[in-house]
């Protein structure tokens, strides 16, 4: 049968047939005598080298096996072409050829990565002895890194070109081949969620129609363990203790262009917490202060979350109390026939290891204090082996790492410990350019420049342009994420906007400074304390006067006109959030509270209250399959003293907050006017709930669809007297009118962030509010 060897096996053959030497035929004598040894053929490699390869002494009696290992030596000696070892007499003729050595070495057919990417994985050098060996070495490193980038197809050939003086050209041939692509991601043993959910969990995903940009659907063996640990944390969040990946089968297609994985799982039974209890066996410390600290209720689905979170606090507990070596064991009892699992917290003496110190390793530009502020633990505290887990998860989610690993070993005796930090930094900077367009302000084009890890100090900076019609806004920002090495943000920022309204004439010149600081309040609450100043320019009001062409503007609303000036905003103010999703506790739903108030008058000329609140709430339904949105917000500006609020500091409708009209485009309006300007409000509310659905599509086109309806008003003003162009005065209706409206949406991610297209008609409005029907936005949570 004839088989047909690839371009690899040829070559492996063809370098292997060079370095066959010519070996020498044993004479039938049994022993040799010589007395002189002569080298034939050595140019570069020394006569002393090959005689102590050869390991011959001269007059020394050898017999035909010991001649034969010498040329064994120097053939397994990698500094020749050919090897002969002739027995002529009472002379030993060692005659070699010498590999040649690198001229230069090239790549060609690469297009994919560039040269100086390659050349740093292989090991021969120009300048140095050819060797057939590491050649093929080599090849099969620039193969790997291809493979690294799903290119599994590509082939590397090593070629020679020989040149005069002994030299040769080593060139290695590239054949890059197609991306090996992820073409189906399956699951066996899946009954309680479908394969489209599972699929959502995995880091792996499926190649789709946008695969030249995104870079996940090409296979790598590294990103398996990560996968099998967010299936199985998905699983274990939703009651499933006993679930685990029995195995993971990929398998490559004939072409070697396309990967099938299958996870093969064992879900097993939903549990829920069945008796809850907390002991202590350490004598004179009492279980009831810790078990106040028990976030587990009976009936609750099994969650390790909740768990984790209840030692977390009986740990703070023991620590306040000054208990040191306390550890929290949890117990868990399985009632297969009830499907519930008891849980007893066992507070129990742990053993008395302290930490003796932290190394840190492979931070070029990040501070060793950036890394180290993530610890709760210091050198000479009593060893938490959890604390030290969540210190790990919070040194990865800084993002400033491509990879980071936390480990221990022990220390200078066996009460203490070491814990090494191993990190691998990635660029953190981003200089980004785009465009957006809008049914109302049409083309804008913007920039920013973004660093997250200013001078490796954690700090982030961040400056951007935008423009577009009749809008032009600069801004710059700068956070400290832990001054004074606390657990406290402090943020300066700025920014000089210029506007034209939309439904209303007249332009906005605005220039800001702020700063503020935010800090934890209580396990999901923070809150921040701020002060701003700004100086706020209303021009350009249209006054029905002719301007120098002799153009004559509709006039606006005198409300506006009496708006017309330059006034300066002196604001201090706090805002205190709530969000369940910090400690995720729930996998299926998460909420979120904000309450602000803002207080103008602290100098400046503006004197209000500004007070807003927002609540917003997701939860996933039907298997997971849909996801439900409901976010209420409501707001109130209250002046006193002498002012008046101006129509730059109200509330204007929409600004997304009912959808289905254009921006400012409902709320109290002068009719009178000729413009019919709007005005905005003192006072708003907004109710949106959405439901968003998989539409059918494969999930790896990144395409899903959803429903949405909106209901809200803006209404109030301080001043309702108008005045017409003859100063007479009329009433404007600032009364509160609900507007409703329903839609439909369709969510696309892309490589350049998800988008949301709204589809959107007013079901209940005013005869002469201005609607929007569609729009085109960055899609967002709450």
């Amino acid at each position: 049968m004839t088989r047909k060897l690839g371009t690899r096996a040829v070559a492996l053959m063809t370098a292997l047939a060079i370095a066959t030497p010519v070996g020498m035929v044993a004479t039938p004598a049994s022993a040799y005598t010589f007395t002189d040894v002569r080298i034939e053929g050595a140019e570069r490699v020394e006569a002393a080298t090959i005689l102590s390869f050869a390991n011959i002494a001269r007059g020394q009696e050898v017999s035909a096996g010991e001649v034969n290992d010498a040329l064994q030596r120097l053939q397994n000696s990698g500094l020749f072409e050919t090897v002969e070892v002739i027995p002529q007499g009472n002379t030993l003729i060692i005659r070699v050829s010498e590999y040649p050595t690198i001229n230069q070495i090239s790549i060609e057919g690469n297009r994919r990565i560039k040269d100086e990417n390659l050349t740093s994985v292989i090991q021969s050098q120009a300048r140095r002895v050819y060797q057939p060996s590491q050649a093929l070495a080599d090849a099969n490193a620039i193969a790997q890194t291809y493979a690294a980038q799903g290119r599994l197809a590509a082939r590397v050939d090593p070629r020679i070109i020989r040149r005069s003086g002994n030299r040769v050209d080593l060139v290695f041939e590239v054949r890059e081949g197609d991306l090996t692509e992820i073409e189906r991601i399956g699951f066996a043993g899946n009954r309680a969620f479908s394969d489209r959910r599972l699929r959502q969990v995995l880091e792996t995903k499926q190649a789709g129609i946008l695969r030249t940009f995104i870079r996940s659907d090409t296979f790598a063996p590294e990103r398996i363990p990560l996968d099998e640990q967010l299936l199985t944390d998905f699983y274990r969040s939703r009651g499933y203790a006993d679930f685990k990946v029995q195995a993971v089968a990929p398998e490559i297609a004939r072409e070697r262009d396309a990967f099938y994985i299958t996870f093969n799982i064992q879900e097993g039974p939903m549990y829920r917490f069945g008796n809850v209890d907390t002991v202590s066996e350490i004598a004179g410390v009492e279980a009831g202060m810790f078990a106040a600290q028990n976030r587990v209720r009976t009936g609750a689905v099994y969650n390790p979350a909740v768990i984790d979170n209840t030692i977390r606090r009986m740990e703070t507990v023991a620590i306040e109390q000054g208990l040191d070596f306390v550890s929290i064991e949890p117990r868990v009892t399985r009632n297969p026939g009830s499907q519930t699992l008891d849980l007893t917290f066992a507070l129990t003496r742990g053993p008395r290891i302290f930490v003796e110190r932290i190394d840190i390793e492979g931070n070029t530009t990040t501070l060793d204090r950036v890394i180290r502020r993530q610890f709760r633990t210091v050198e000479g505290d009593p060893f938490n082996p959890r604390e030290i887990r969540n210190s790990a998860e919070r040194i990865r989610a800084l993002g400033y790492f491509s990879d980071a690993q936390v480990e221990t070993r022990q220390g200078s005796s066996d009460q203490q410990v070491i814990v090494d930090v191993n990190v691998e930094e990635q660029p953190t900077g981003s200089l980004s350019f785009g465009a957006s367009y809008g049914q109302n302000s049409g083309v804008g084009f913007n920039a920013a420049l973004t660093e997250r890890n200013f001078l490796g100090r954690g700090q982030q900076v961040s400056v951007a342009l935008s423009t577009a019609k009749g809008d032009q806004q600069a801004e710059f920002s700068f956070a400290e994420p832990y001054l004074l090495g606390r657990d406290l943000r402090w943020r300066l920022s700025g920014g000089y906007v210029e506007t034209e309204q939309l439904n209303s004439k007249y332009d906005t010149r605005s220039t800001s400074i702020g700063t503020g600081l935010d800090f934890p309040v209580s396990q999901n609450g923070r809150l921040e304390v701020r002060y701003r100043l700004s100086r706020d320019a209303i021009l350009n009001v249209a006054d029905g006067i002719p301007d120098e062409d002799e153009d004559v503007e509709a006039r606006s609303s005198s409300l506006i006109l009496d708006d017309e000036g330059t006034l300066i905003t002196s604001a201090i103010g706090y805002s205190y959030t709530y969000d369940s999703r910090i400690t995720g506790l729930n996998p299926l739903t998460g909420y979120k509270l904000t309450f602000s108030q803002d207080f103008a008058g602290l100098g400046g000329d503006v004197k209000n209250v500004k007070t807003s609140v927002l609540a917003g709430l997701e939860s996933r339904a039907w298997r997971e399959e849909v996801t439900l949105r409901a976010e209420f917000e409501a707001g109130a500006i209250v002046s006193y003293g002498d002012t008046n609020t101006r129509i730059i500091d109200r509330y204007r409708g929409n600004s997304g907050r009912v959808r289905g009209f254009e921006p400012n485009g409902f709320g109290p309006r002068d009719l009178e006017a000729e413009n019919e300007d709007a005005l905005g409000g003192n006072y708003f509310w907004a109710l949106r709930t959405e439901a968003q659905f998989p539409l059918g599509l494969p999930e790896e086109y990144g395409i899903s669809g959803g429903l949405f309806a909106d209901v809200g008003s803006v209404w109030g003003l301080d001043n309702t007297t108008a005045y017409t162009p003859a100063g007479d005065a009329y009433e404007v209706d600032d009364s509160m009118k609900v507007r409703a409206s329903i839609g439909a949406s369709l969510f696309w991610t892309t490589p350049i962030g998800p988008l949301r297209f709204n589809f959107s008609k007013a079901i209940k409005k005013e005869d002469y509010d201005k609607e929007q029907n569609f729009d085109l936005t960055i899609s967002t949570n709450f």
